[in-house]
């Protein structure tokens, strides 16, 4: 009997013991080390609101080989649940209320999705962290392509609106629907006229890039630099104030187009989570932004630094979904 209860007061005192060292209900910190520092972050997951090969894809998976070469987390976990323009993917997060270990990537597109879908989760309703990057949208051909410039597309969009097909990586009122709508009025064609095709991310738009299905496509170069650099696809003109490291295109202001259009990421929590888990998610986001790896990560995927935090990113994304709101309800989509 004593043999016994001595083992019962040995599991109870391990049991302690691993309460006091390990991590809580999130999961959030392996512990600290010797030096009394924390340790990093475990069970995170970041989601993917579309498939595979697509800008929020690409961002998300990067941000986690950042994380975990950087030992700010370990073992980051990435999964796509695509679907409706990332509105499946943002019932989810809203959903999961409290659950401090779940993250998403998303960005402008999940905006306009949110309200062309009729979702009935809004991303005000998420725990915005942080907002990670910017960059330019790009007017992009196949290399087997008719047109060799920004003008001569223009010419023949304007001579014919509707027999152009607009390719883009997002739902109606995202990214790659506003800049083409929002370029369309710079050059004096009605928005309501443009033959918009959209495509579930990225990786669903590049073979009909390729394939040479499209008029054009406009989307983030980024996330097809691989492609631009061998030849397969050739760049118009880009919609930054500047033009684009790395691709040998014109902006569409140099092309005396007057237009200027950015999009963005970043990333969002459920709403309800605590206080510490909050703290300890923006906290490893400004780790990694701080370190080397991800400022190369910005340079390989020609993304601009955008990063701001807590309520500065939620004050941003509430103007964000009212300009967006806007906009789509002007077009009659919302």
């Amino acid at each position: 009997m004593r043999q016994i209860r001595a083992l019962r007061i040995a599991a109870v005192a391990a049991g302690i013991a691993l309460m006091a060292t390990g991590c809580g209900a999130t999961g959030k910190s392996t512990g600290s080390d010797s030096t009394g520092a924390a340790g990093p972050i475990t069970g995170l997951q970041i989601m993917v609101p579309n498939t595979p090969g697509g800008g929020y894809d690409t961002t998300a998976r990067a941000a986690a080989k950042v994380l975990d070469d950087e030992k700010i987390s370990t073992n980051t976990e990435v999964f796509n649940l695509a679907g409706a323009g990332g509105t499946v993917g943002l019932a989810r997060i809203v959903n999961e209320k409290g659950n401090g270990d779940l993250t998403m990537l998303m960005g402008l597109g999940v905006v306009g999705a949110s309200y062309t879908n009729k979702s009935e989760s809004k991303l005000t309703e998420t725990t915005p962290l942080a907002k990670l990057i910017e960059e330019p949208g790009a007017i992009m051909v196949s290399k087997d392509s008719p047109y060799k410039t920004i003008d001569d597309l223009v010419t023949a969009w304007k001579a014919n609106p509707g027999s152009i097909a607009v390719g883009g990586g997002s739902s109606p009122g995202g990214p790659d629907h506003l800049l083409p709508m929002q370029l369309a009025g710079a050059v004096g064609i009605d928005a309501t006229k443009v033959n918009f095709v959209s495509y579930d991310g990225g990786g669903d738009l590049l073979p009909a890039i390729l394939g040479n299905k499209l008029g054009f496509a406009a989307s983030g170069a980024g996330e097809y630099l691989q492609q631009i650099k061998s030849g397969e696809i050739r760049v118009l003109a880009t919609s930054g104030e500047n033009r684009l490291e790395g691709v040998d295109a014109p902006t569409l202001k140099e092309s005396n187009i007057d237009l200027v259009f950015t999009n963005w990421r970043g990333i969002v929590a459920p709403p309800g989570i605590s206080e510490d888990d909050k703290k300890s998610l923006i906290a490893a986001l400004e780790k990694m932004h701080a370190s080397a790896g991800w400022k190369e990560a910005l340079k390989t995927h020609s993304w601009s630094d955008a990063f701001v935090t807590g309520d500065e990113f939620q004050t941003f994304l509430t103007d964000q979904d009212k300009r967006v709101a806007d906009v789509l309800t002007k077009l009659g989509l919302a």
